[in-house]
């Protein structure tokens, strides 16, 4: 027998099953933060600002008051306090970290709107972060554009990296000229030269900064963001050289910042410390030049524990928000006192923690597939084939002993069918027989191994291979593209029957015609596993699934395959009662919206339809209520939502009722 390893299942007890337990189940506490809970009903509830003795919102009865008023699923939510109280949160620890390593300049954190360009949230991160200085952080001429036009602090920082061309280097000049404290970072070796170039043109001082290439790499899934080959930055020898540049003309004084970014969601603290060593080690170098660096530009990187796993894995991160900022102060304190060099201002670029947690997509189950569940076969009669006798034999022996040995015995045979269908050797209908007791062994198996703490390894994957799929209404491609790209792990939750155990192990499909449109790696105890825990849908009433923690580069990222829009959109906050209040609902596309972004005109599909409505006529294929509905429908599901609706039985049946008349 091979070797057995520990089963990542719940062992089940004869005592009722409560909120607690799915609390635990679906590790709510552990990526949560706070934020997030089950209340009494057994629902999933969000407290906006963290706090424990603070006003709750029940997310199911709110998507519930949100699709009487129209909004239907799929649904995305926004919850502006989360915002708010992670603006706090970082600030919170940096100022904890100054304190205690007594760091007399000051920190202001940075929102790089890559992360989420949504105008409500960067208005969200700056109405929380005017107070604390908040600068934002762009990376092209339409990001640049755009935070040009937002009110935030009095003199908003503003860092401008990415590519730049004559226009965009212009407008980052000229917003200087409207308030805007605009740097421009150098991060390739050409760049100083056009920046002096359309700086005297325009007669306007430049204030720039440098990104530093160290040669420490980050750890996770974008460590390449860092090291030798990393995309961006100038090599010390070109910081050297640019310092030499700047000299030359007379603008050494320009020269302010000093930026480093080691990589998106790192997983290891150990990264960020030997990177700080390295970042303010080329900070005390500059200042040997005669450079006074006034702002250190730590970028981002700052993690999110999607998993709940607190570990080194690449949805997680091995340390916490606050032994981050202690590492960043620690570092240059002390580089610091030991050069003689004036502690800067610190910048950090935390978009992903500041956003990730604010968003929640809400789906809800269409259908479900179970293609394993075939109930008890009728007995194998004397006159059919042997094969499958030999399997009904089989799983009519399985027990507590037996399991392991009789799951091998089922795996050969029917491979043996298969074969034997293959070349003619077996009916359609004996084949079927065959997947009968297949599927029937593998649950009276399955109904043994839940009970037992170890299982052998090679049946770990009966679970997902005998899993239903929950259809789900949302296109992964649109709403959760990391789940696909990079195989990111999110907290998936339903938002109901929570006090109820959940026990149907599931997969996740979209409604896209693609086979990658699916979610079958979750957050388990250890680790990831292969199948969500769910329960058997009610077919009265909409059975509600969430993707938690999306705030942070999933609408941007996503894309309109089968032409599935944007979603519906609700900011949500409470009042000063501590209610819930949709502040904005946000209308996701229509069908004519998303068919207009290929180029097909409402105009011209109508237009084009009623020539073919009027050929069909002249065929004498229609009649003319028959073309009247068709050409109604039409327009109607122009304006509809591209995803499916539900509508309540007694109006589809009026609906079809009413179909009949022009």
């Amino acid at each position: 027998m091979r070797a057995r390893r520990r089963a990542r299942r719940r062992m089940p007890t004869m005592t009722p099953w409560t909120r607690q337990d799915s609390e635990s189940h679906y590790r709510v506490p552990d990526w949560g933060l706070g934020f997030f809970g089950i209340n009494e009903q057994g629902h999933i509830e969000v407290t906006p600002d963290g706090g424990t003795r603070s006003a709750c919102i029940d997310i199911h009865d709110l998507v519930a008051q949100l699709r009487r008023r129209g909004v239907e699923t799929p649904l995305l939510m926004r919850f502006d306090g989360i915002i708010r109280a992670r603006v706090r949160a970082l600030q919170a620890a940096f100022d904890r970290a100054r304190e205690e390593y007594g760091y007399e300049a000051p920190y202001q954190p940075v929102y790089p709107i890559k992360v989420n360009q949504d105008r409500y949230v960067v208005e969200a991160v700056l109405a929380e972060g005017a107070r604390h200085g908040m600068g934002l952080e762009v990376g092209s001429k339409p990001e640049l554009m755009a935070v040009m036009t937002l009110h935030g602090p009095e003199h908003p920082l503003v860092i401008c990296n990415g590519y730049k061309d004559d226009e965009y280097v212009e407008l980052a000049l000229l917003s200087r000229k409207i308030g805007a404290e605009a740097i421009l970072v150098i991060e390739r070796e050409n760049e100083i030269e056009r920046v002096l170039t359309v700086a005297e043109k325009l007669g306007v001082e430049p204030v720039v900064g440098v990104r530093a290439k160290l040669g420490q790499r980050g750890s996770g899934r974008w460590q390449e963001s860092g090291g030798d080959r990393s995309k961006f930055g100038l090599t010390t020898r070109q910081i050297v050289s640019l310092v030499e540049t700047l000299g030359r003309a007379g603008k050494l004084h320009c020269l302010q910042l000093l930026h480093f970014h080691i990589g998106s969601q790192v997983t290891q603290i150990r990264a960020f410390k030997t990177a700080l060593r390295e970042a303010s080690r080329t900070l005390a170098g500059l200042h040997e030049l005669g450079v006074s660096v006034r702002w250190m530009d730590v970028g981002g990187g700052l993690g999110i524990d999607y998993d709940g796993s607190r570990s080194e894995a690449d949805s997680s991160m091995n340390y916490s928000l606050q032994e981050y900022a202690n590492d960043v102060v620690y570092h240059l304190v002390e580089i610091c006192a030991e050069a003689g060099v004036p502690p800067p201002t610190l910048l950090s670029e935390s978009g992903r923690a500041l956003v990730a947690h604010h968003a929640v997509l809400v789906t809800e189950v269409l259908s479900t597939a179970d293609t394993t569940t075939v109930g008890i076969p009728d007995p194998a009669a004397a006159g059919e084939a042997e094969i499958v006798r030999e399997l009904a034999e089989v799983c009519g022996g399985i027990d507590s002993r037996s399991y392991h040995e009789s799951y091998h015995d089922i795996r050969e045979l029917r491979e043996r069918a298969l074969m034997m269908f293959n070349i003619g050797q077996l009916s359609l209908t004996e084949r079927a027989r065959v997947e009968e007791f297949y599927w029937r062994a593998c649950e009276r198996i399955q109904r043994i191994t839940r009970r037992m703490n170890e299982i052998p390894e090679d049946l770990e994957d009966l679970e997902r291979d005998t899993a239903a799929t929950y259809f789900l209404n949302f296109s992964l491609f649109q709403s959760v593209p990391d789940s696909w790209a990079i195989r990111q792990l999110f907290p998936v939750v339903p938002l109901q029957r929570l006090d109820e155990e959940p026990r149907r192990p599931a997969v996740l499909a979209d409604l896209t015609c693609d086979s990658d449109g699916r979610v079958d790696r979750f957050i388990g105890r250890r680790g990831a596993c292969r199948t969500l825990a769910l329960h058997a849908p009610d077919t009265d009433e909409p059975y509600y699934v969430a993707f938690f923690l999306v705030g942070a580069y999933q609408e941007i990222l996503g894309d309109m395959h089968n032409l599935f829009g944007d979603t519906n959109i609700a900011h949500v906050d409470l009042d000063a009662s501590g209610k819930p209040k949709v502040a904005h609902i946000v209308r996701g596309d229509r069908v004519e919206d998303v068919l207009k972004y290929v180029d097909f005109e409402e105009r011209d599909l109508v237009r084009d339809l009623r020539r073919r409505v009027e050929d069909a006529l002249d065929g004498g294929l229609l009649s003319y209520e028959e073309s009247a509905l068709i050409v109604k429908r039409f327009e109607e599901a122009l304006h509809a939502y591209t995803y499916l609706s539900r509508r309540p039985k007694r109006a589809r049946a009026a609906s079809a009722a009413g179909s009949s008349t022009p």
